[in-house]
């Protein structure tokens, strides 16, 4: 005699986060589903062009908010299951507000126009940090605006010593 649907599910602790067994109303997304430093064996799940080298949970949280995501939670510090070293972090998203707001019906297309997302702020950041570089230092940055000066070079003639000539 069950109480409800929910009873005839197990109700699983992932990471300190309750998952019902079969809740398909939340995502999980890891941030090593976008790291092009993996191969697709170790666990990135979006192409080299939707990635970005070690993304980390802010950067991921942005880029699905920028695609219009508003209903998500953020569990920092957590590893993945294939990854227990790396205390990469989760994105928890509700699945209904995410392919809403995204277009989308499948997990799989949501990472990927989550990850074309995450590549381009992080082209746009690239290129302002060169476009500041081309630039030169700021005005009030004396360390950077100073002019090199070369190693002192002794010179040839001998030191005098005690006042003699």
């Amino acid at each position: 005699m069950s109480e409800g649907p929910i009873q005839d599910r197990l109700i699983t602790q992932i990471h300190g986060v309750d998952f019902v067994a079969g809740d398909s109303s939340k995502i999980s997304i890891w941030t090593g589903y976008f790291d092009s430093r993996l191969s697709r064996s170790q666990g990135r799940r979006v192409s080299l062009s939707s990635s970005i080298p070690n993304p980390n949970l802010e950067q991921l949280a942005f880029a699905t908010k920028s695609l219009g995501v508003r209903k998500m939670k953020r569990v920092s510090n957590k590893s993945h299951p294939k990854r227990p070293r790396l205390n990469e972090g989760l994105l928890i998203v509700s699945a209904k507000d995410a392919y809403s707001a995204t277009g989308t019906e499948s997990k799989e297309r949501l990472m990927h126009a989550i990850g074309l997302s995450l590549f381009n702020s992080h082209e746009e950041a690239k290129l302002k940090k060169e476009e500041s570089k081309l630039k030169g230092p700021r005005k009030g940055d004396r360390s950077a605006r100073s002019q090199r000066k070369g190693p002192k070079v002794k010179s040839q003639r001998r030191k005098k010593k005690f006042g003699r000539k």
